[in-house]
């Protein structure tokens, strides 16, 4: 049967207090009987020595006589005057132990039966012996040159045990009234350390049932407070230690994940690669079987060094964007930042661009606010070569290219906007894939290979920057970048 721990210590307290009081309540009756005892026979002792030198000058100043004649005739004087001096019932024995005189009202042996005692008290010691409320002490009469006798005094016992019976009622009153206090005290007492204890049971059945504390389970300045304050720590710990547990899980799910994605992005990867090295293979492969066969005409060799010179160009150009797409997605980007001013260098990037655009009859134009920004030089210039490369491709006949700067919320925001053919609705959300063209016919045409804008998203990333592509306002592209700006 299981018995709570607030139950056991108010037992062990009821016991405690039971026996304190009880040995105490023992020893102190006890202490005080024997005081009792010690007094009244000090108190008798002295008596007897009064007793004694009555007798002795009732003898020698009197008619000489025998100490047996002297007891047998004055002893019952001596009896009543010797009660007189002590206060107390007095009775006289000759050495005969025949009584010669007594105090009492009536004649006859005293109260009890003091044969034994007065047999004691006739080889001249003392004896004394109780009978009900009363005392017998026997004491030797002193004659002489002997004993001539004895006298017995009888002390009332009353009064003494009165007194003793009003302590020892005054110590179970007592006694009780200090138990009762002190039990409900303990109790109550126990009773908020049980209930401390019991918030400790269930701070750890908390903690087993994962559901971990935020706080103490209880606030005390002494070990159970230190405890609680283990258990909250330990709880902390634990949840903690989960959290670590449950925070590396997750990452190690999305790092399963992202490689997942890694190797279907890397087989279409290569499957974009395979189809895309096809082609201009393809078309090379097809002039050399030709050449094969008719290697004496000369237009079929004018066209087929123009077409392999062409598509082997592709091909090289094709393998340089792969090259670099594969290092930065690969590798981290070791790039050589410096302060730039964008409208400089965007000047220097139109002016560069500006004989190709000639050549389509196109025409680059130029309105950027003076801004100043930490970043790879070399990147910032790559990035938009290949965007004014596009608009430039893409662009119709007496087109426009216009750049536009502005700073605005600490970045600087600028817009590369041509008059081109433009994007469909459906190839918006895929113009930053790698190897994907929106006309397949016109990049061959152009000579692009689809990495471009894959590419130039990767180093606007890699530079802390933005890139998206605008919503269409009228005929054309829009794309619009954005990179802090250095204040």
């Amino acid at each position: 049967m299981r018995i709570s721990i607030k139950l056991k210590f108010s037992l062990f307290l009821a016991v405690l207090l039971i026996l304190s009081v009880g040995i105490l309540s023992y020893f102190v009756l006890r202490g005080v009987g024997l005081n009792q005892q010690a007094q009244i026979e000090g108190l008798l002792a002295q008596h007897v020595k009064t007793v004694n030198l009555r007798v002795k000058q009732t003898y020698y100043t009197g008619t000489r006589l025998t100490p047996q004649a002297f007891m047998q005739q004055r002893g019952k004087a001596l009896a009543a005057e010797l009660a007189g001096f002590t206060g107390l019932q007095v009775t006289l024995y000759d050495t005969k132990g025949q009584q010669v005189g007594t105090s009492l009202q009536r004649e006859g042996p005293a109260a009890g039966n003091p044969a034994d005692a007065l047999a004691y008290a006739l080889q001249n010691k003392i004896a004394y012996q109780s009978s009900g409320d009363t005392l017998l002490y026997l004491a030797p009469l002193q004659g002489p040159e002997q004993q001539m006798g004895v006298v017995q005094l009888e002390y009332p016992l009353q009064d003494a045990r009165s007194f003793q019976r009003t302590l020892l009622n005054l110590f179970l009153t007592t006694g009780a009234a200090v138990l009762v206090l002190s039990f409900i005290g303990g109790y109550l007492y126990f009773n908020k350390a049980a209930a401390a204890i019991g918030r400790l049971k269930k701070a750890a059945e908390s903690i087993r049932r994962a559901e971990y504390i935020s706080a103490p389970p209880v606030k005390r300045k002494d070990e159970l407070g230190e405890l609680a304050e283990g258990i909250y720590f330990m709880s902390r710990e634990i949840d903690s230690s989960i959290a670590a547990k449950d925070e590396e899980q997750r990452k190690l799910q999305l790092a399963v994940q992202k490689l997942q994605a890694l190797e279907q992005q890397q087989k279409q990867y290569i499957g974009n690669i395979s189809h895309e090295f096809k082609t201009p293979l393809t078309s090379i492969k097809a002039y050399v079987d030709l050449l094969n066969m008719y290697d004496d005409d000369p237009k079929l060799l004018s066209d087929a060094k123009l077409s392999i010179a062409k598509e082997t160009q592709r091909l090289y150009e094709m393998v340089e964007k792969v090259l670099q797409l594969t290092a930065l997605e690969k590798y981290d980007f070791e790039s050589q930042a410096e302060l730039l001013e964008v409208a400089d260098v965007l000047q220097d990037i139109c002016s560069r661009m500006k004989g190709k655009a000639e050549r389509y009859g196109l025409k680059i134009t130029l309105d950027a606010e003076p801004a100043h920004i930490w970043i790879d030089k070399e990147s910032f210039m790559h990035i938009f070569i290949n965007l004014l490369d596009n608009a430039i491709k893409y662009n119709v006949l007496q087109g426009t290219v216009h750049l536009h700067g502005r700073v605005r919320d600490h970045r600087v925001w600028i817009t590369v906007r041509d008059s081109g053919i433009g994007i469909p609705a459906a190839s918006r959300d895929k113009i930053f894939e790698p190897f994907y063209t929106v006309n397949r016919d016109r990049s061959r045409q152009s000579g692009g290979t689809g990495l471009g804008l894959s590419l130039v998203r990767n180093l606007v990333e890699k530079q802390n920057g933005t890139i998206e592509l605008l919503e269409p306002d009228g005929e054309g592209t829009a794309f619009q970048l954005s990179f802090p700006v250095m204040s």
